[in-house]
């Protein structure tokens, strides 16, 4: 893949995931609006409801009380005020006369009735009277009525007028009263959670009623007024539609309440998203580790084919030195061409069995039979593999193996290779003359194995990476060391299989140490 096809498909991909968190954040939050205006909504209602309840209430008790009372009135004044109609039909030749009479009663009343603090109490009672009457042959002059055809009256007293005079009165005066002495913080409570849980609002509140915005004795125990989320509605109007108290509630736990109704949808929304998080990750790392995959098995080829185009060079230039007429009858130099033959096979052979073993311990088939061996025996023979290129290039291996006790439960030949392997890259990666120092030391119940080199050494970043399989260190020039990527890995595989463990200490430019722990054997 291309990498700018593969920079544009990590953007589109992220653009479209940034799209869809986006927008569930969106309609999350307007769900969460939805419900707190719905909420408010329902608040709000339920204290307009209470507070018309609760003026209504007293209005209706001191009525009620007034009317109880009708007999104890002593009369104050009375105004009578009477309506007359007089209507003529001429083509019926009838005559309608209609009369009402209103009678206004005052009263006064004590005061200690409604505990307004005042000496007495303005009371009016209206009482009206209304007759309609009809006549024939009306003449001109009252001394020609005769007995109306039709009679109606009708008279009582008038209860509405009545009670709009005294709710008038009474608001008037009532106004004067100490809020406490006109309604309880439980009467309020009362009717408030009735009317919430009705409307499907079944959570705690704190009530106050205030007056000019100062706190009045009417409060629940844990009333805390809070500007942004307190509620209030103005309660006991006064004749003028006027009034200095507000009712005020509050819900400690609104926000829960306010969330349960949407939570649902929020956890499906969080963990869909999540799940879409989650598989654009992975989709994305999937793609970078292929990406690097695929770049690092370009190397291994190109390595590969390098590491194979020299043996093949070698043997072909071999065989045609053989065919020369001048070299066949000299059988020392047959003899030297046919080994640098068998040396290059050799090689070529050892690197198809450094693949194939890799690919068998991946699988899982590589059968490795372990017996008691001792650590330093397998050490000295691996030196054995290496010294002659060593001291090719007047290097050297110096040994410090001061462990009391090395046997351990190893496959000789391939922990050898393991040593070997580490070796041979501390003579690849030594531009210098090699120098090169075996350690070993009893550790507890394990053995310390430590090779260290004074070679070009590598950076952190490198040393994390070092035993993943085809990795290799990009210094322009990835074929200045001979190599395809697997020694290490390989290492890496059969000293994990022993139960045991490696690691790597290492400094750009001073050289590296790489640490084999394994446990002893008794």
């Amino acid at each position: 893949m291309r990498k700018r096809i593969f920079i544009l498909l990590i953007i589109l991909m992220s653009l479209s995931l940034i799209g869809i968190i986006s927008i569930q954040a969106y309609y999350i939050n307007e769900s969460v609006k939805n419900e707190k205006a719905h909420f408010k909504f329902i608040v709000e209602t339920a204290l307009n409801y209470v507070s018309n309840i609760i003026g209504e209430n007293e209005i209706e008790t001191a009525f009620k009380n007034v009317q109880k009372l009708e007999k104890e009135k002593s009369l104050d004044s009375a105004n009578v005020s009477q309506l007359l109609v007089y209507r003529k039909n001429n083509n019926t030749n009838e005559t309608l006369i209609y009369k009402s009479n209103v009678l206004e009663e005052n009263y006064k009343l004590s005061s200690s009735l409604f505990d307004i603090g005042l000496d007495s109490l303005e009371i009016t009672n209206i009482i009206g009277n209304s007759s309609t009457e009809i006549y024939t042959d009306f003449g001109p002059s009252d001394k020609d009525l005769k007995s109306p055809i039709t009679n109606i009256i009708r008279s009582g007293s008038i209860d509405e007028a009545q009670r709009i005079s005294f709710e008038k009165n009474y608001k008037a005066i009532s106004k004067r009263t100490p809020i406490h002495k006109r309604v309880s913080e439980g009467e309020i409570r009362k009717l408030l959670s009735e009317k919430l849980e009705k409307d499907g609002v079944d959570i705690d509140f704190e009530l106050a009623i205030y007056s000019n915005d100062l706190a009045t004795k009417v409060s629940s125990d844990n009333f805390e007024y809070r500007p942004n989320s307190t509620f209030k509605v103005p309660i006991f109007y006064d004749e003028n539609r006027q009034t200095p108290y507000r009712l005020l509630v509050n819900f400690p736990d609104d926000k829960r309440f306010v969330l349960s109704g949407v939570i649902g949808m929020i956890l499906l929304s969080v963990i869909f998203t999540l799940i879409i998080i989650l598989a654009y990750t992975s989709a994305i790392l999937q793609l970078v580790k292929q990406r690097k995959i695929s770049q690092i098995k370009s190397d291994f080829i190109n390595n590969m084919t390098h590491e194979f185009k020299t043996p093949i060079a070698t043997i072909n230039l071999a065989l045609d030195a053989i065919k020369n007429p001048k070299i066949i009858g000299d059988e020392s130099k047959v003899l030297r061409y046919l080994n640098m033959i068998k040396d290059e096979n050799k090689r070529m052979h050892a690197q198809v069995e450094n693949v194939l073993r890799i690919s068998k311990l991946e699988k899982n088939e590589l059968n490795i039979s372990k017996e008691r061996v001792k650590l330093h025996d397998l050490i000295e023979d691996a030196i054995t593999h290496v010294e002659l290129i060593v001291e090719d290039r007047q290097g050297y291996i110096k040994t410090f193996l001061n462990a009391e006790k090395s046997s351990v439960l190893a496959n000789d030949t391939h922990f050898t290779n393991v040593i070997v392997n580490i070796l041979d890259n501390a003579v690849k990666y030594s531009p210098n003359t090699p120098e090169i120092e075996v350690y070993t030391e009893n550790v507890g119940t394990n053995i310390v194995l430590k090779i260290k080199d004074h070679g070009s050494g590598m950076s952190k970043a490198v040393a994390k990476r070092v035993f993943e399989k085809f990795y290799r260190e990009h210094t322009g020039n990835i074929h200045n060391v001979k190599g395809h990527g697997l020694g290490l890995a390989y290492v890496k595989r059969i000293v994990e299989d022993h139960q045991g463990h490696i690691s790597v200490e290492s400094e750009k430019d001073k050289g590296s140490t790489f640490i084999i722990k394994l446990p002893l054997i008794s």
